[in-house]
C-alpha cells in the first residue's frame, strides 16, 4: 500500500517537474534529467555498445525532450522518454555504421582478401547506390539522368552516350560536373 503511494507520488512530482519545465523553469527541467539520466543511460548504451557514445547521445536525447516536452500529454513519461532515448540511439549507430562504411579507402580495400573484397565492395556499392537513389530528386534534371544510369543503373559511358545520342566524351564531363554538383550540396555523411 505504501509502496504504490509512493509510485503515485513519483507521478504527481513528475507532472509538476514536466509542467514548469514546459513553462521554461530551467532548474525544473535540470532536476528532471538528474533523476532521469541513469534510465536514458541503460536505455540507449544497449543499442550503442559505447560509454562515451551515449553520454554524447543521451545529452542530444534530453534536448529533444526539452523541445518535445508540449507534446507530451500524460500517456507514462518513462516509456515516452525511453521511445524518444531508443530512436535517437538507432538513429546515431546508423549514421555511425554508414560513415564507417563509407570511411573505407581503397588501401585499406587492397588490405583485404580476394573473398573479402568480393563481399565488402559489392555492399559498398549498394550502400553508395541506396545513398544516390535517396537524394536523387535533390538533384537539377540534367544531372539526375546520368546519375541514375551510371550509379543506379550501373551502365557503362558508351550505353548512356547510346541511349542520350551523345558521345561518350559528354557523358564523361556530365558525370564529371554532377559529382561536382553533389561534393557541393550534399554534406559528405549524406554520400
Amino acid at each position: 500500500m505504501g509502496r504504490q503511494k509512493r509510485k503515485g507520488e513519483s507521478a504527481i512530482q513528475d507532472e509538476v517537474l514536466i509542467e514548469k519545465a514546459k513553462a521554461g523553469d530551467e532548474h525544473a527541467f535540470r532536476l528532471f534529467i538528474e533523476k532521469y539520466k541513469n534510465l536514458v543511460f541503460k536505455a540507449i548504451y544497449p543499442v550503442l555498445r559505447h560509454e562515451k557514445d551515449a553520454e554524447d547521445a543521451s545529452q542530444e536525447i534530453f534536448l529533444k525532450i526539452y523541445y518535445a516536452l508540449p507534446q507530451y500529454s500524460a500517456q507514462g513519461f518513462k516509456a515516452w522518454i525511453t521511445r524518444i532515448a531508443v530512436n535517437h540511439a538507432i538513429d546515431v549507430k546508423r549514421k555511425k555504421q554508414r560513415q564507417q562504411e563509407m570511411i573505407l579507402e581503397p588501401e585499406v580495400l587492397h588490405a583485404l582478401s580476394p573473398s573479402e573484397e568480393n563481399v565488402v565492395v559489392p555492399l559498398l556499392r549498394k550502400e553508395q547506390r541506396e545513398l544516390v537513389k535517396n537524394r536523387l530528386q535533390d538533384m537539377p534534371v540534367n544531372y539526375r539522368k546520368v546519375i541514375e544510369a551510371y550509379y543506379i543503373e550501373e551502365k557503362s559511358y558508351k550505353q548512356i552516350a547510346q541511349e542520350q545520342q551523345v558521345e561518350p566524351k559528354t557523358v564523361e564531363t556530365k558525370l564529371y560536373r554532377a559529382r561536382n554538383w553533389m561534393k557541393k550540396h550534399w554534406k559528405e555523411d549524406d554520400f
